[in-house]
C-alpha cells in the first residue's frame, strides 16, 4: 500500500494503512551551508517570527499551513489565535529566481528532474547539466540528513548563483514535466509500508 496525497490527508489515512510518510527534517534547510542557499535561512517557532521588523519570507517547513510568502514583517503572519505559537516556521531572506528545478532524490542520487518555472512563472522543461551538477552538490554537501526519497526544488537566479529553494515531501509533490515513472519510484519509497522502512529511513517519518 502506498500513498500520493496532500498531508491533511496523508495524516488521517497513513497511519491507519500502516504507511510510513517520509520527509525532510523541519530544520534540514536552515542547517545548510550558506554556499547552498545564498541566504540567511532560520527554523524558528512562529512566535519569535512575530517579531520580526523587516520583509523575510516565511513558510511551514513540510507542508502548507503557514501560507509561503513574502511577509513585511511579522505582525502580517497568522496569529496565536489561528496558530500555535511553538508552531516551527523557516524564515528566510527574500531571493528571487530567474529558473527553478524540481529534483526528485532516491538513495542519494537525482533520479529524475525538470525545469518547472522561470521568473516566476510555470514553464517546463529539461533540467540541463548545470542544475543536475548542483543537486548531486547538495547531495554530497547534505544528502545523509535525508530520507532514501525526497523532493528538493533549486534554483539559479539573475546572477548565476544556484540555490536551494526548499525541500518537499516526494508523496505530496506536482510532478511536472520530470519522467513520471522514475517520480512515481521516489513516491512509492517515500510513502510505503512502514514494515519496509529500512533504518536509515525510520528517522525521517512524518
Amino acid at each position: 500500500m502506498h500513498l500520493h496525497a496532500g498531508p491533511s490527508f496523508a495524516d488521517v489515512v497513513a497511519p491507519a494503512l500502516g504507511i510510513a510518510l517520509l520527509e525532510a527534517p523541519a530544520d534540514w534547510l536552515a542547517r545548510l551551508p550558506r554556499a547552498l542557499t545564498q541566504r540567511e535561512i532560520r527554523a524558528m517557532p512562529i512566535g519569535e517570527a512575530y517579531r520580526l521588523r523587516r520583509p523575510a519570507f516565511v513558510k511551514s517547513p513540510n507542508d502548507k499551513g503557514i501560507p509561503a510568502l513574502v511577509y513585511a514583517d511579522g505582525s502580517r503572519l497568522p496569529g496565536p489565535d489561528a496558530v500555535d505559537p511553538a508552531t516551527v516556521v523557516l524564515v528566510s531572506d527574500v531571493m528571487t529566481f530567474a529558473v527553478e528545478y524540481r529534483l526528485f532524490l532516491l538513495d542519494g542520487a537525482v533520479h529524475t528532474a525538470g525545469q518547472y518555472a522561470e521568473a516566476g512563472r510555470l514553464r517546463l522543461g529539461p533540467p540541463g547539466l548545470a542544475a543536475l551538477a548542483f543537486g548531486r552538490e547538495v547531495l554530497a554537501a547534505a544528502g545523509d540528513r535525508l530520507p532514501s526519497a525526497v523532493v528538493v526544488d533549486i534554483g539559479r537566479d539573475d546572477d548565476g548563483r544556484w540555490a536551494v529553494i526548499e525541500a518537499n515531501a516526494a508523496w505530496a509533490s506536482g510532478c511536472y514535466g520530470v519522467d513520471p515513472d522514475r517520480a512515481l519510484d521516489t513516491v512509492l519509497r517515500a510513502a510505503g509500508p512502514a514494515t519496509d522502512l529500512s533504518p536509515h529511513d525510520r528517522a525521517f517519518v512524518r
